[in-house]
């Protein structure tokens, strides 16, 4: 069974949130942490993940991410302090 993961990542001292969705959680991870400058997450050294969730129906993960992409800071920061009150590295549990 595939999981596909809607996830956010944030910078070193959480100015950027940044949404995105994938299948495979950790090789995303890896091309988000060597990104270069050229890209969104390489500009502003957006690589730390805070929040995830998963769900095995890609067309739920593509409306969640969608979802999530359109709600202000503040509803975005309430989801993140649910499940990741200090703001760790997550990608360290997965």
């Amino acid at each position: 069974m595939d999981l596909y993961y809607v996830y956010i990542l944030t910078n070193q001292n959480h100015s950027v949130l940044y949404i995105g969705r994938t299948k495979q959680i950790k090789v995303r991870l890896r091309q988000h942490k060597n990104n270069s400058i050229k890209t969104f997450t390489g500009r502003y050294n957006v690589n730390k993940l805070i929040y995830f969730e998963t769900t095995i129906y890609v067309n739920n993960a593509i409306k969640r991410e969608r979802q999530l992409k359109k709600w202000n800071r503040e509803w975005k920061v309430n989801l993140i302090n649910d499940m990741n009150p200090d703001w760790n590295d997550l990608s360290e549990v997965l």
